[in-house]
């Protein structure tokens, strides 16, 4: 009977881990060069095959079950696919079984093949060789170590954030911070530069550097502090700085941030916006928070897919926004923010209950036509909060829910009436009335008619002039320090898949958003009460 492993599961038999269990480390040791079998069982098995075959003898009964082979006997190569297969995190496990595993667990094939379906190294990690390092040290001390910072990241820079992503690059994890492009094109794709790296070079330790500054890589440090959140520090603050002193830093960090010269912004205000975040951020480039971001979960019957998007923030340039979808209301979390409204609060809400139909071409030239049919829309959405909250406690004590009960805030599943070009007007009910509105002139190839009002400034004048849809929706204005914040009513305007607008009544500003394109792994939240548990905490970070 082999003691160790069978066909049927890999590991010591339940005699096998009692004993090991009360074995010491350095009897566990000593047991690995013993004979695989014990004698005891041994004489135990024979006794029971000499009755067998003497019972067979005395009375006719079922043919005795074909002998059972253990994985022991298995060739290595053969060994080697299987092990091949298991999860890394169950090898070390496996290698404690017996010496042979033990051995044959040393096979590079083996950690190659983790480190390429686990990690995604293409990477030739047969060239490691050279150094000295092997593929099942790369998958030890550098892959299986700093799992836990893989995925997408917020840095704590105060009201700014950030967006950081830490990938697998190859036989490095990089740390890519994400930058919006420049002002104010906001359908340009996004860039990107590395702030740290971690790499094997020997056999002992992966090597933390730092990459931010103009003089290369050079000595870092990275700690988990608890999950979900870890910091890097830089030992060599001296490789950040500039031979021409701050003035050059600021305009080579000017010429990177915003693609422009001092000279080239005449707005004053804006000025002092960009030297502030300047002077602010530098402080950051010793040592660096970050927490873990999710992407939002998305439904079939979203509006459309959530994500990232880059939109356009007046004299505050580009900022990257989260649209999230929550029911019939869907949210604009910032991930970069800026001294009126910080990363991390909810900029703009989207009530998808309540459809605003645009006035004809003309007469959306008018602020003021606008500006009232939003306001009505601001009205009706009050009374049925108020009518909503009355009903509610009307209903306290009284058996079974309000909620199956229809009410001038939950209109009845019924067709929304229908606006001049034939889609539903601005009393739709269910999310999913909406997305089949939107799809509606999708698939006819056309879109109503779309533009600014007189007086409505906008960064971008390239916006669409068609959009499929539009709704009711709230956005979050403050003075400078988040001071006095207070939502103000808008319009939500959906072009197609990939870009939406809002127009701020009460600024008279419009944004365009543009998706972020990037592909990111290890982003996606475990569950959606995760995800909302991560909006939480960023905003009550800047709150």
């Amino acid at each position: 009977m082999a003691v160790c492993a069978r066909l049927c599961g890999v590991g010591p038999s339940r005699g096998c881990r009692r004993r090991q269990q009360r074995r010491g480390p350095a009897e566990t040791a000593a047991a690995d060069s013993e004979p695989d079998t014990d004698p005891e069982e041994e004489r135990i098995e024979a006794s029971a095959a000499v009755l067998a075959g003497v019972g067979g003898g005395l009375c006719a009964g079922p043919s005795p079950p074909p002998p059972r082979c253990s994985l022991l006997e298995l060739p290595p190569e053969l060994l080697v696919e299987i092990f091949a297969s298991l999860p890394g995190t169950d090898l070390p496990s496996l290698a404690q079984v017996c010496t042979k595993f033990r051995r044959i667990l040393h096979t590079d094939t083996i950690w190659r093949r983790r480190c390429r379906e686990e990690y995604g190294v293409c990477e030739n990690l047969r060239k490691l060789e050279i150094t000295g390092v092997s593929c099942r040290d790369v998958y030890a001390k550098l892959l299986h170590r700093y799992r836990h910072i893989l995925g997408l990241w917020q840095p704590d820079i105060g009201p700014y954030g950030g967006l950081l992503n830490v990938v697998v690059d190859g036989l490095f994890i990089i740390g890519w911070m994400y930058l919006p492009p420049h002002d104010p094109h906001v359908d340009d794709p996004m860039r990107f530069k590395p702030l740290f790296r971690i790499h094997l070079m020997e056999r002992k330790a992966a090597t933390v550097e730092c990459m931010y500054g103009h003089k290369g890589p050079h000595h870092g440090h990275i700690q988990i502090v608890k999950k979900d959140e870890f910091s890097t520090k830089c030992n060599q603050t001296d490789h950040h700085r500039m031979s021409g002193g701050r003035q050059e830093e600021f305009r080579t960090w000017l010429r990177e941030e915003w693609g422009r010269t001092l000279e080239d912004i005449f707005h004053e205000h804006m000025q002092e916006l960009i030297l502030m975040k300047f002077i602010y951020t530098s402080q950051y480039d010793n040592c660096l928070t970050y927490r873990r971001i999710y992407l939002p979960p998305s439904r079939p019957d979203d509006l459309i897919k959530p994500g990232l998007f880059k939109g356009t923030y007046g004299s505050h340039g580009l900022e990257i926004v989260m649209l999230s979808f929550h029911g019939r209301r869907a949210r604009g979390t910032k991930i970069t923010g800026d001294p009126n409204i910080p990363a991390g609060q909810q900029t703009v809400e989207i009530d998808l209950r309540h459809r605003i139909q645009l006035p004809d071409l003309e007469n959306q030239r008018n602020f003021n036509e606008l500006s009232r049919i939003v306001l009505e829309v601001r009205e009706r959405v009050r009374q049925e909060q108020q009518e909503g909250g009355h009903e509610a406690g009307e209903g306290r004590g009284r058996q079974g829910p309000r909620e199956s009960q229809p009410s001038p805030a939950q209109p009845r599943a019924e067709a929304p009436s229908k606006g001049p070009d034939g889609t539903p007007g601005e009393d739709g009910g269910e999310p999913g009335d909406a997305v089949a509105a939107a799809e509606q002139p999708a698939q006819c190839g056309q879109g109503q008619p779309f533009v600014l009002p007189v007086g409505v400034s906008s960064r971008n004048e390239d916006y669409p002039r068609t959009c499929r849809m539009c709704f009711y929706g709230t956005g979050l204005i403050a003075g400078h320090g988040f001071t006095s914040p207070e939502r103000t009513p808008g319009v939500f305007i959906l072009f197609d898949e990939d870009r939406f607008g809002f127009v701020w009544l009460e600024l008279k500003s419009f944004s365009l958003y543009s998706r972020v394109q990037a592909t990111f792994r290890n982003a996606d939240a475990p569950s959606p009460q995760a995800f909302d548990e991560m909006l939480k905490n960023i905003q009550s970070l800047t709150s």
